[in-house]
């Protein structure tokens, strides 16, 4: 199970690093959206299988692996706190509360929905 994890999450660190690269240079912005679009889209794919196996009993050691090791090198709070040292440094701290402040509502509203989809009746 724990170089399940530690590959899944190789895995997701690689495909952070891509898709960080491939939005970077199709957005122009100081803006870190990059980041934001990474941890959104992790956290609601988070939501998805936590939703999915609360509905599913069993399958909790996919839940690690994929949650845990993939998505948890997929998304980058580090990254999210590194831009908000960077845009404070610049003297830009609206900037830094909105960047803070919008990736945490986003965050958490992406995992609720994802969590929705999956424990929904029907």
């Amino acid at each position: 199970m724990w170089l399940l994890i530690g590959c899944a999450g190789g895995s997701g660190a690689v495909v952070r690093f891509l898709a960080d690269r491939w939005l970077t240079s199709r957005i122009n912005s100081a803006w870190p959206f990059a980041t934001l679009i990474i941890n959104v889209t992790g956290s609601f794919l988070l939501g998805l299988i936590t939703g999915w196996c609360a509905r599913h009993t069993g399958f909790s050691g996919w839940q690690t692996i994929l949650g845990t090791g993939f998505l948890g090198g997929y998304t980058t709070f580090s990254a999210a706190s590194v831009e908000t040292m960077r845009l404070v440094h610049e003297k830009r701290t609206i900037a830094a509360v909105g960047h803070t402040s919008s990736m945490l509502a986003a965050c958490v509203i992406a995992a609720g929905l994802g969590w929705a989809v999956m424990t929904l009746p029907g």
